[in-house]
């Protein structure tokens, strides 16, 4: 249980700092104390089932993803709202920008 909640409150932790959020900010956002973000990224707390859900949606991020680490559909739709009102060359410039990414990632991982 305890590598568990480690690696729920390492991605908390790293969607935070992603987003550019102070804990305080982040708990501020998702209605809880600095004290429940602090125990949570350190792994030392599990969080209720309500203070998840609320964090989750703080960090536009599925509760999927926080919990197991997998990228579900909302995870997806998050990426399509925030391209969505792009022009279509500013789409196909950051359609290129991740075909690169993408090739970058898979010939380190070589």
């Amino acid at each position: 249980m305890d590598d568990l909640l480690k690696e729920i409150g390492k991605r908390m932790y790293d969607r935070r700092k992603q987003k550019n959020l102070t804990q305080e900010a982040l708990a501020e956002k998702a209605n809880v104390t600095p004290q429940t973000i602090s125990t949570a990224e350190l792994g030392h707390k599990a969080m209720r089932p309500e203070t998840i859900i609320s964090v989750c949606n703080a960090l536009e991020i599925s509760t999927d993803y926080l919990l197991r680490g997998d990228i579900t559909p909302s995870d997806y739709n998050t990426l399509i709202q925030k391209s969505s009102n792009l022009t279509p060359s500013q789409y196909r410039h950051l359609e290129d920008i991740i075909s690169s990414y993408i090739a970058a990632v898979k010939g380190s991982e070589a």
